[in-house]
């Protein structure tokens, strides 16, 4: 039976096997061991990682949606202050049209009474300087102190 030297080399090669199962199975399953649990910890912290990152997206499209509505609200405000803004500078210019027109209404008016004061006082003056041409070369002088004193009585006699 050992006589054959496959026998001898299948004997050799079992009992170099079986040592190497016996004396490497163990640091071979502390490897594989130690391995399989740094591949854990990865996937864990990958997980972890991904966990955080899908935290960190719903966050940022929550802040992007918040940006965006407040965008909108800012131009709206800005929209509507715009409108008021035009609104009340229109109200201002309407009432600076108004007090214009009013000025000069006013100015018109004062012109037109300085015309017409003007335009008494040369009829004024005309007449005297008449009725003085006129009682120069009708009266005498007697006449003339005659009418001045009565002229003084009729002017005495409005102004009490």
């Amino acid at each position: 039976m050992f006589s054959s030297e496959y026998t001898w080399l299948a004997l050799a090669l079992l009992i170099v096997l079986g040592t190497i199962l016996w004396k490497g199975l163990k640091p071979i399953l502390a490897a594989l061991d130690a391995r399989g649990e740094r591949i854990r910890r990865e996937l864990e912290e990958a997980q972890s990682l991904r966990e955080e990152a899908q935290k960190l997206l719903a966050e940022s499209k929550r802040r992007q949606r918040d940006a965006i509505e407040e965008a909108k609200q800012i131009v709206e405000h800005a929209r509507h202050e715009s409108e008021r803004m035009r609104e009340t500078a229109q109200k201002e210019l309407e009432q600076s049209i108004e007090r214009r027109r009013h000025m000069a209404e006013e100015k018109i008016r004062q012109a037109e009474l300085e015309a017409l004061n003007q335009v008494r006082n040369h009829a004024v003056d005309a007449a005297v300087a008449a009725a003085s041409r006129l009682i120069a070369e009708n009266l005498d002088e007697a006449r003339i102190a005659e009418v001045t004193a009565r002229s003084i009585q009729d002017v005495a006699a409005k102004l009490n």
